[in-house]
């Protein structure tokens, strides 16, 4: 692509450079070619970015006092987003490639235009595929399984009936989504466990993107919904009747118990469990391995804490609260020490 069409796309500044000149993709510092573009967000960055190899300086203005003869500089007021932008747009789409001789589509599937089908893939009876959706090798769509446009199914992903996926979708190898949820009755007489049934649906919206080997159940009687924009990590767990709100963050080993909501714009850090029937509010940040007990509601009004602030610790609390409080652990047990060796 032309760095000037880039650059009207993305709404940047051509500080220096040609417009026509021809830009391939991004890339750091240290490993850039001379076609390709990289970025600085503060002055020794901006410095090793000008003197590096690359044929485009993404920065702030104001970073640096003069640019090098010959080096194509684009100024933009958030140099990291628009680089991933730029990245986006110069990632080549995989060429569609039609359905392999080694799939298996079932009756009545519908295929979209330019749909692909990898190897050893599987398409259940009565799925449907929108137009341009990559699904790779030994993936798994089960029947009647609904797939919105331009979605990508990497390797070995299952897609359970009752999913429904919207546009732009990316599910990672070993995704199994529309599983069926934890939830077993006990008899209080015999000690057995009968299943609870699992028989409600995963709806998927766009613009989602699931990392490797995450779980999504399916809702036991009702839907399991996944926000808009929100973006897991690998290893991550929601269970049945969650709904997930847009733009959520799911850092890998966060689990999710049954019947959860999480706001919009929430961060769950690495590691963090949610108990079952727990309310996450917009905008809260939970720390890495926060705890959220069963039926409780996280705020950040709740909690007396600005949006932003991050809650940490089980249960989840204002982190400058765990801090006083483990200084205060600290104290007593330094006191304690002192007065058994008097």
């Amino acid at each position: 692509m032309k760095l000037g069409e880039l650059v009207q796309i993305l709404n940047g500044k051509l500080a220096q450079g040609n417009p026509e000149f021809v830009v391939t993709g991004v890339n750091s510092s240290a490993l850039a070619s001379s076609t390709e573009i990289v970025f600085a967000e503060d002055a020794p960055s901006a410095a090793k970015a000008l003197a590096s190899s690359a044929g485009v300086v993404l920065l702030r203005s104001g970073l640096a006092e003069a640019y090098p003869e010959g080096k194509c500089v684009v100024q933009a007021e958030q140099p990291r987003l628009w680089f991933a932008w730029a990245g986006k747009l110069l990632t080549p789409v995989p060429p569609a490639t039609g359905v392999h001789p080694a799939a298996v589509v079932g009756a009545n599937v519908k295929l979209g235009a330019g749909v692909s089908i990898g190897p050893c893939a599987v398409v259940g009876e009565g799925a449907s595929i929108g137009k341009g959706t990559h699904i790779e090798a030994g993936a798994v769509i089960g029947e009647g399984v609904r797939i919105g446009d331009d979605c990508r199914i990497y390797p070995r992903a299952v897609l359970y009936p009752g999913t429904t996926l919207r546009n732009r979708v990316m599910v990672h190898a070993g995704v199994v989504l529309g599983a069926d949820g934890f939830g077993y009755v006990r008899d209080p007489v015999s000690g057995a466990y009968t299943q609870f049934p699992q028989q409600g649906t995963l709806l998927i919206e766009d613009d989602v993107e699931i990392g490797a080997n995450t779980t999504i159940d399916r809702g036991a009687l009702k839907q399991t919904k996944i926000g808009r924009g929100t973006k897991f990590d690998n290893l991550v767990h929601v269970g049945h009747n969650c709904e997930i709100g847009e733009d959520v963050i799911l850092v890998a080993g966060v689990g999710i118990s049954g019947s959860c909501t999480v706001g919009n714009g929430a961060v769950i850090a690495g590691q963090v469990g949610i108990g079952d029937h727990a309310h996450i509010g917009p905008g809260v940040i939970l720390g890495g391995q926060a705890g959220v007990l069963s039926g409780k509601t996280v705020t950040n009004e709740g909690m007396g804490v600005k949006p932003g602030s991050v809650l940490w610790g089980t249960p989840a609390r204002p982190l400058h609260q765990v801090l006083r409080e483990l200084a205060v652990v600290t104290r007593l047990a330094k006191k304690q020490r002192a007065g058994n060796r008097e």
